[in-house]
């Protein structure tokens, strides 16, 4: 399996969003969704911050592939839950977005248990 380089995981930690897309069973890519994101211990998570039922969240969940995108960069994707690092999650989250209702949704459930981790295909 691929891996982020140093410059991929800088280049996402910077940006705000990214755009992810899950995989359809013919392998095409759903459409693309905005989110927010954070970088911890050099592996790439988001949440759902409107939970389980989101749209994105379940066109990921199917294939538990697709792709991301973010300044002009394109890459595979594999989706992974990965609990292992939420209070860091919390945290990170908290230091690039703030303290406003939009993270304190994506810190507490529904939206705390959608934790993916998003790996380099």
């Amino acid at each position: 399996m691929a891996a982020w380089t140093p410059d991929e995981l800088d280049s996402l930690d910077r940006t705000d969003e990214i755009r992810v897309a899950g995989s359809r069973k013919d392998g095409s890519l759903r459409s693309f969704r905005i989110i927010w994101h954070a970088v911890v211990d050099g592996a790439l998570y988001a949440r759902s911050v409107n939970g389980p039922e989101a749209g994105w969240y379940v066109g990921v969940r199917r294939q538990m592939t697709g792709a991301i995108q973010w300044n002009g960069t394109q890459r595979d994707a594999v989706y992974i839950d990965d609990p292992s690092h939420d209070d860091a999650i919390d945290e990170a989250f908290r230091r690039k977005y703030g303290n406003g209702a939009p993270t304190q949704a994506l810190n507490r459930q529904p939206a705390r248990g959608t934790t993916l981790r998003i790996d380099a295909a």
